[in-house]
């Protein structure tokens, strides 16, 4: 099987790593044979078994939408953790609109991006005109809803309580095996 993936010029050199570590790194833990086109930013991924070739795919989108190597190795380490990405572009009519969106899901120092993935164990990576989250299906949702109240303009206090809520939620439906 052979799937190819654009990605952007200023995310080859992630990719490839330090002495083309990274790109070692992944060809190992998923059975690939990984060739970069940094000219064009066409990835190559070529391999046997479909599920170790998709999810190096899936890999390779991680790092092209801003994680680093060791996030979006996280997907190689629980298959049942998937990569979601929400587009922003067609929110916005021009670049200060963008930056305002992005200024409120990444909040001041980085603050509420951070906030969101300490409440909803997921990983967030806010990169050009995307968001991209990586969790399991629950927590992404929860995350996914938080964005979009930020996005919408909540408060960044109501999109908080509702994070709280929904982990107090969560922790209710936890069975106590220690009575």
């Amino acid at each position: 099987m052979i799937q190819e993936v654009k990605i952007t010029g200023a995310r080859v050199g992630v990719l490839i790593g330090k002495g083309g570590a990274t790109k070692k790194i992944l060809e190992d833990r998923t059975s690939t044979r990984i060739s970069v086109d940094s000219k064009e930013g066409i990835v190559r991924v070529e391999g046997d078994n479909a599920p170790y070739l998709l999810r190096g795919v899936e890999v390779i989108q991680a790092i092209n939408r801003g994680f680093s190597p060791e996030r979006a190795f996280m997907l190689l380490d629980d298959e049942d953790l998937l990569l979601d990405m929400i587009d922003l572009s067609g929110m916005t009519d021009n670049p200060r609109q963008l930056e305002r969106l992005r200024g409120r899901i990444i909040g001041k120092d980085g603050r509420s991006r951070e906030q969101i993935e300490h409440m909803t164990d997921c990983e967030i990576s806010v990169f050009g005109k995307t968001v991209a989250l990586i969790g399991l299906p629950d927590q992404i949702k929860i995350a996914r809803n938080a964005i979009d109240m930020l996005l919408q303009g909540l408060p960044h206090d109501v999109v908080y309580g509702f994070l709280e809520r929904k982990r107090r939620e969560a922790k209710g439906n936890v069975i106590d095996y220690y009575y």
